[in-house]
């Protein structure tokens, strides 16, 4: 399914309806040009006829498949190459219309359709510059010949670069729109699996009060000699009490925040710890050099999805890349936060580096692409920046920069 919206073709539709009848009347009675008056009008009525069949297939479903939309397009393209040919063909001022379907296909339709879309839109106009019925323009007018070939080349070379112009960039956009939708996905779930995680640290809190007075309560009751007498009794309170420790540890289960950190996210952290944290989710039998260049002790910064999130991607990245070792190096300065994430692997490739940071770019078949774009739209929108190099001997390097007034420091 495209993002084509049918109401938006019909509302097309209707201005190219009230124009082409428009100019009808106005060449027939003001200008006074004979042209084929009823049949131009018929062929405008079946386009009428289509824009009422759109608004009873837009009431089904207000977008519409990639088909349809072709079809409703090619029809535009024929209906307005058979206005032409019976106002003038090629050389009526309005053939530069023929562009519209073609540029509306190339921004949303797949490449296949374009091209074919494009072909016809050639063809006729071939066609329209060798048989057409001619307007009477009195004895004066004249149009060379060569004129006429340069109109026709002139509109072919705009169709073909029209399409793919268009093509070239709608699809670009599309590329990042999907990317950006992606981001947001993965970042609104790292925020739900964080905010579960305080959840349940907040209610294991909450029901280790009335738990712990449970345990008293059951305490005090095996200690009394009567209850202890009745083996029923007695039996069920060793029950209640087994049950009640079960709970117990369950809840000590919930209490521990699946990211490690404090029960409250928005507690400050220590980037370090977040590097370490990232480490161990993506490690396999890898080694982490960090090192921390600090004029003090390593200060902490408020805790921040989308940094967790930035950070992950791009330790994960380095860790898939790297033979041995990855390095990490903090560099706290006065004013900002330098974060340099190396490896010990084989490097950017010449063919990748510039490209990296755009989405759907990967070394590899085994992801999407996305991982890179995603960390630094992240990085980005928090107000940081993103570099990629290659060190001296030639590492694959990640430096990430901070303001400390982003961060809160």
């Amino acid at each position: 399914m495209n993002t084509i919206l049918l109401g938006n073709l019909i509302k097309i539709r209707w201005i190219a309806i009230f124009g082409q009848v428009l100019a009808v009347l106005f060449v027939s009675f003001v200008i006074k040009i004979q042209i084929p008056f009823f049949e131009t009008l018929t062929i405008i009525l079946l386009s009428v006829a289509v824009n009422f069949y759109s608004y009873y297939e837009e009431r089904k479903n207000k977008s519409i498949s990639n088909t349809k939309a072709f079809s409703y397009l090619l029809f535009d393209t024929l209906q307005l190459g058979f206005l032409l040919f019976l106002t003038g063909g090629i050389i009526n001022p309005f053939s530069i219309l023929i562009l519209a379907p073609v540029i509306t296909s190339a921004s949303y339709l797949p490449a296949l359709m374009t091209v074919i879309l494009s072909t016809i839109s050639i063809i006729i106009i071939i066609i329209l510059n060798f048989n057409y019925i001619p307007l009477d323009l009195g004895p004066k007018f004249f149009l060379p010949n060569l004129y006429s070939f340069g109109l026709v080349a002139a509109l072919i070379i705009t169709v073909i670069f029209i399409a793919i112009y268009a093509y070239l960039f709608a699809s670009s956009s599309r590329k990042i729109s999907n990317a950006l939708s992606v981001s947001k996905l993965q970042i609104l779930n790292q925020k739900k699996m964080t905010e579960v995680g305080s959840l349940s640290a907040a209610a294991a809190h909450e029901l280790g009060t009335p738990l712990n007075t449970i345990f008293l309560i059951l305490n005090d009751l095996l200690k009394e000699k009567k209850l202890i007498e009745d083996k029923n009794i007695a039996k069920d309170i060793v029950l209640l009490k087994s049950q009640a420790e079960r709970c117990k540890e369950i809840l000590q289960r919930f209490s521990k925040n699946p990211l490690k950190l404090k029960d409250n996210f928005l507690e400050k952290v220590k980037i370090s710890d977040l590097i370490k944290i990232n480490f161990d989710k993506f490690n396999k039998n890898k080694n982490l050099s960090l090192k921390i260049n600090s004029p003090d002790s390593e200060p902490e910064i408020l805790y921040r999805d989308e940094i967790m999130y930035a950070l992950g991607n791009i330790i994960q990245n380095a860790i898939f890349y790297s033979k041995h070792t990855t390095k990490v190096e903090l560099n706290y300065e006065k004013t900002n936060i330098k974060i340099n994430i190396s490896d010990d692997g084989n490097g950017f490739s010449k063919d990748i580096i510039d490209k990296l940071g755009e989405p759907y770019v990967s070394k590899n078949n085994q992801g999407m692409g996305l991982g890179i774009f995603i960390a630094k739209n992240l990085i980005e929108n928090m107000g940081g920046s993103l570099n990629f190099y290659n060190s001296k001997d030639d590492n694959a390097v990640v430096e990430i920069n901070f303001d400390n007034s982003i961060l809160n420091i």
